[in-house]
C-alpha cells in the first residue's frame, strides 16, 4: 500500500480492525492504532468493538476510548446489548453502530455516512443468521435499501458482516458486488487468508480476525475453554491475558466509482510482546 504522504485525492484508504477482545485487545489498539494509521496512510478507520468489555459487549467509556485512538466508526455484533449501560448511549452517539437488521424499535442505527477530507464514506453493520443465537431480519433483504440510499450520497461504502459461517459472508459479498466498496467479515476472531477483489469491484475478506490475546481460544482463557470441551459441564468463560496481536485489513478505494483497487491483511504484535 502507498504510505501516507501520497497526495492522490482520487483514492481513499480504509483501515478496519477486527473484534477488539477485552483488556489486552483495547490496550493494543490504543497503543498501535495512531502510528499504524500514519504508517499505512489510512484516511478512515473502522473498528469492531463488540467484545471490548471483557469479551462481552461494549460500554460508552470503552467506545469513546476507541474513537480517541482513531476510530471514526465503531461497529458491533451479537454481543452488542451485553452491557446494559450502552443502550441509552446509542441515542447520543451515531458513530457507534449496531447490526442493521435488528427489528424496528431497537436502539441505535446500523449505518452512517461521515464526511472526510476526501469526501463522504458510508459504513454499514449487518449480522448473519446461520448458527447465530439470535435470528434477526434477513440481512440480504434489509441491506439493499440502505445501500441504495447511501449511494445517493457516496459510492464509497464499507460493510462489516458479523456472521458465523464463511458461506453466508461470501454470499453477501457476492450479492453486493459492485454495489459497495468492501465487505469484511467479523465474529470468528480468526483472520482468514482469502482477501480478494470480486469481479465487479468489491473487496472481500471472510474474517478480519481479532485484536486480542494470542495464547487463547478466540480470546477466552484456554483452561476454561478446555474444561468446557472435556467435561461438557457449565463453567465460567472469561477473557485471556498475555501477549496480544492486532488484526485487520486495509482497503484502497477509488473515490469516484467506489471500486476497490487493493485489499491487504494487517497484523501487528502489541508493544509489550
Amino acid at each position: 500500500m502507498t504510505p501516507e504522504g501520497d497526495s492522490n485525492e482520487n483514492v481513499i484508504r480504509i483501515l478496519f480492525l477486527g473484534d477488539v477482545m477485552g483488556e489486552p485487545g483495547r490496550k493494543t489498539v490504543a497503543a498501535l492504532l495512531p502510528s499504524l494509521k500514519e504508517e499505512l496512510g489510512a484516511d478512515f478507520v473502522v473498528v469492531n468493538g463488540e467484545n471490548i468489555a471483557g469479551g462481552r459487549g461494549i460500554t460508552p467509556k470503552l467506545a469513546i476510548g476507541l474513537m480517541r485512538a482513531g476510530a471514526a466508526v465503531v461497529t458491533t455484533g451479537d454481543h452488542v446489548w451485553d452491557q446494559k449501560e450502552i443502550l441509552p448511549w446509542f441515542a447520543e452517539e451515531p458513530r457507534l453502530l449496531r447490526p442493521l437488521n435488528y427489528p424496528s424499535g431497537a436502539p441505535g442505527r446500523g449505518s452512517i455516512v461521515l464526511e472526510t477530507k476526501k469526501g463522504k464514506v458510508g459504513v454499514i453493520n449487518v449480522q448473519g443468521r446461520t448458527f447465530m443465537k439470535m435470528l434477526l431480519d434477513n440481512p440480504f433483504e434489509t441491506i439493499l435499501p440502505v445501500v441504495e440510499e447511501i449511494r445517493r450520497e457516496t459510492s464509497v461504502i464499507f460493510v462489516d458482516m458479523h456472521a458465523e459461517t464463511t458461506s453466508e459472508k461470501a454470499a453477501l459479498a457476492h450479492f453486493l458486488d459492485g454495489r459497495v466498496s468492501a465487505v469484511v467479515g467479523t465474529h470468528t476472531h480468526v483472520q482468514t487468508a482469502d482477501e480478494r477483489i470480486l469481479p465487479n469491484g468489491t473487496a472481500f475478506l471472510t474474517d478480519a480476525g481479532m485484536c486480542g490475546p494470542v495464547h487463547s481460544c478466540i480470546g477466552m482463557d484456554v483452561t476454561a475453554a478446555i474444561a468446557r470441551f472435556t467435561t461438557l459441564l457449565p463453567s465460567e468463560n472469561y477473557g485471556a491475558h498475555g501477549p496480544a496481536k492486532l488484526c485487520g485489513v486495509l482497503v484502497e478505494v477509488e473515490i469516484a466509482s467506489g471500486r476497490a483497487l487493493r485489499i491487504e491483511r494487517v497484523q501487528r504484535m502489541g508493544p509489550d510482546n
